[in-house]
């Protein structure tokens, strides 16, 4: 099964290095690292606002655990988003080159 985990990182240099050992490890096929969201959270007891930088990790549900586990051990937040999503349907040559590049 295919999936698209959401992750959001403090800072641009954050995110390019989760990404680049992400694929090293083929643990993503591919990450897409979008500039400055708005983030708006509840987080020790009140409303915060932060501008993050929103990693698209192209994946596998096989491999969500090691992603997680890989995700933390670079992150700097304590509780780092790492929230997997079912690809429901997907252009089927671009499926396969997930996998492939996976391998």
């Amino acid at each position: 099964m295919h999936i698209v985990v959401l992750v959001t990182a403090s800072s641009k240099k954050e995110a390019q290095k989760i990404s680049v050992s992400l694929i090293k490890a083929k643990l993503a096929a591919c990450v897409n690292i979008v500039n400055k969201v708005d983030s708006v959270f509840f987080w020790e007891n009140k409303v915060q606002k932060a501008t993050e930088f929103l990693l698209m990790i192209k994946s596998t549900k096989a491999k969500f655990t090691q992603v997680s586990k890989l995700i933390k051990s670079l992150h700097s937040y304590k509780v780092p988003e790492i929230i997997g999503l079912q690809v429901i349907v997907g252009d089927k040559p671009y499926l396969r080159w997930i996998d492939a590049a996976l391998r």
